[in-house]
């Protein structure tokens, strides 16, 4: 089928996939034979032999340490849900070229035919030494929990899921600025987060580690409190970490009352009349793509920060302002791990970048900032060698 005949011919987002969004580039010049014999046989049979002798020359002689897996199983892409590894494409490798645009890191799209834990794990640990780091992406959870620790477990490179990590770091740094603008502390803010899957599991964790003492986590049933009887292992330590320190129970709606700060990563809805109930010069981060678990031009009537997951309102809660740069200083400290305090030196470094801009419509930065990357990098290099996993 010819081009004009294909029906998405003239597309514009289908023209720009056309043959997909990345190649490999030569990073050396291979115009005649004096660099082929270099490149190829004979010459690199010295660099092979050398890395046998010393396997910590791979570090220097060959591109891994500047190069991340972007893993998926295609069961929780974007809003789409479980579409499978093929049709899961697209998203990894704009995932890779956000990496190389925003980070300077090279990113390999991967997406594998099994759901299956064991068998994700094994084939991840079998590619490792193929990558300085292990980016996962788009795994339903609650299997997405799982594999990310069991591959921290076997593997001395980064892994990171950032489904859950990166949302939560740009979650962080627009909150600080959110309470600053509002006149708010940590330790006073009372938070609602709506959605208990990866994100929402990882926002609750991030913002308790920042020193927030009452959070809440909500799924389709209401609170999730150890008084409910339905709870998996994930989330009865979820509710222990969160709703068990205040007694806090019930619904959505009966959270809300009162609380200082909603943050939506569920797709569901949030009647008005319920964000009507909460604090004066209250917070509402609705990060449902594409439909706000509230509009924001509801959520305006009664908050005095929005923020939503789109680029076409203010205050977009976007992972890409984290994950390139978490991976590039990473990569630079050559650390073993992505700790909390990496996370949380990362959040911070996004929060400063704001500064003097700070407005109701200005609490993250963009990230077209050029100022973005390289500070969340050297904030996450400096944090890797405070932390102990920093090899250089």
């Amino acid at each position: 089928m010819n081009d004009f005949a294909h029906p998405y011919a003239g597309d514009p987002v289908f023209d720009l996939h056309r043959g997909g969004k990345m190649q490999v580039a030569l990073s050396v010049p291979l115009t005649g034979t004096a660099e082929l014999s270099m490149a190829y046989t004979p010459g690199v049979a010295r660099v092979c032999s050398a890395i046998a002798e010393d396997p910590s020359l791979a570090q220097r002689y060959t591109w891994v340490p500047n190069t991340v897996a972007v893993v998926t199983d295609g069961t929780a892409v974007l809003g789409l849900g479980d579409i499978g590894p093929s049709a899961a494409m697209p998203v990894m490798e704009g995932k890779a070229v956000l990496f190389k645009q925003f980070g300077g890191v090279d990113g390999i799209p991967i997406c594998l035919d099994t759901t299956d834990v064991d068998e994700i794990v094994e084939t991840v640990v079998r590619m490792a030494p193929s990558f300085g780091g292990i980016n996962l992406e788009d795994i339903s959870a609650p299997r997405c929990f799982e594999i990310e620790d069991r591959l921290k477990e076997r593997l001395d490179i980064p892994v990171f899921h950032d489904d859950q990590h990166g949302t939560a770091v740009v979650t962080l740094a627009a909150l600080r600025n959110a309470l600053r603008l509002t006149g708010r502390t940590v330790e006073s803010t009372r938070v609602v987060i709506s959605g208990a899957g990866a994100a929402g599991v990882a926002i609750a964790k991030i913002l308790v580690e920042a020193g927030v003492k009452d959070v809440c986590v909500t799924d389709r049933k209401g609170v999730v409190s150890s008084d409910r009887a339905d709870l998996t292992p994930v989330k009865r330590a979820l509710a222990e970490l969160t709703a068990d320190r205040h007694g806090r129970s019930g619904t959505l709606e009966e959270a809300l009352v009162g609380a200082d700060v909603y943050i939506g990563v569920s797709g569901g809805t949030v009647p008005e009349e319920a964000v009507a109930t909460m604090a004066v010069d209250s917070i509402v981060f609705a990060m449902a793509n594409p439909d706000p678990e509230v509009h924001p031009d509801v959520a305006r009537r009664y908050a005095r920060v929005v923020a939503t997951g789109r680029s076409d309102f203010p205050n977009q809660i976007n992972n890409v302002l984290a994950f390139p740069g978490i991976f590039r200083g990473a990569f630079d400290a050559r650390a073993t791990a992505i700790t909390e305090g990496m996370k949380l030196a990362a959040a911070e470094a996004l929060a400063g970048l704001v500064g003097d801009e700070l407005a109701e419509d200005m609490v993250i930065p963009s990230p077209f900032d050029p100022r973005v990357g390289p500070a969340v990098a050297a904030a996450v290099a400096e944090a890797a060698r405070e932390d102990g996993v920093a090899r250089a």
